[in-house]
């Protein structure tokens, strides 16, 4: 796996099934220019850690878009395989009207210019945090059974949203609102001894 992270976000243009139910056969990523997006991939609709993954994002899906930033999913299955899943009611294994785009990637290609096709048949679960510039600059990628977490992702988009703002850098379990640390030997020397004092 080439390194994305630093690099500009593939752009791609596909069908994708819109948070009414639409169909936008032109959706393209790079419409979201100016605004940060959390892309995310999962394997397949009607199976097991997906649906609990998609529905922990759209529980916090008000919160991303508070901060400027919009969350798309792909998978590799149709848009009419997306739309027959949000129809599916919640408690008879579907996912009910999520509030984000699913993207369909019917042809593979997204999933492979972001190198996380796993053996050319489903993606792995791949995540991209994308500036507002189009630049990635956090990605994971995991193994098919370990779910992500939607909080740790929220952490990483206020992190960058806040060394963008003020130039500092966010250490080691940084949260919102908490001090954070110049780049510099003095900096680093400064946010490490507050720590020691307070142990």
């Amino acid at each position: 796996m080439s390194l994305i992270v630093t690099q500009p976000a593939p752009d791609f243009t596909a069908t994708a099934v819109m948070p009414d139910n639409s169909f936008k056969e032109d959706f393209r990523l790079s419409d979201y220019r100016g605004k940060y997006v959390l892309l995310f991939f999962y394997p397949l609709n009607f199976t097991f850690v997906c649906p609990s993954e998609i529905l922990a994002f759209n529980k916090a899906v008000k919160e991303f878009e508070e901060n400027n930033c919009q969350i798309v999913g792909v998978s590799i299955d149709s848009a009419y395989s997306h739309l027959a899943w949000k129809n599916t009611k919640v408690n008879d294994g579907g996912i009910g009207n999520i509030q984000y785009p699913l993207v369909a990637d019917l042809d593979k290609s997204i999933s492979r210019s972001y190198e996380v096709l796993l053996n050319s048949s489903i993606a792995l679960r791949g995540l991209f945090l994308i500036d507002r510039e189009g630049i990635v600059r956090h990605m994971v990628v995991n193994d098919l059974p370990l779910g992500r977490s939607v909080t740790e992702a929220l952490r990483l988009l206020h992190a960058l949203q806040f060394t963008e703002k003020y130039g500092e850098v966010c250490p080691a379990n940084w949260q919102k609102g908490e001090e954070a640390m110049k780049p510099t030997a003095a900096g680093v020397a400064e946010y490490l001894s507050a720590r020691i004092d307070k142990e």
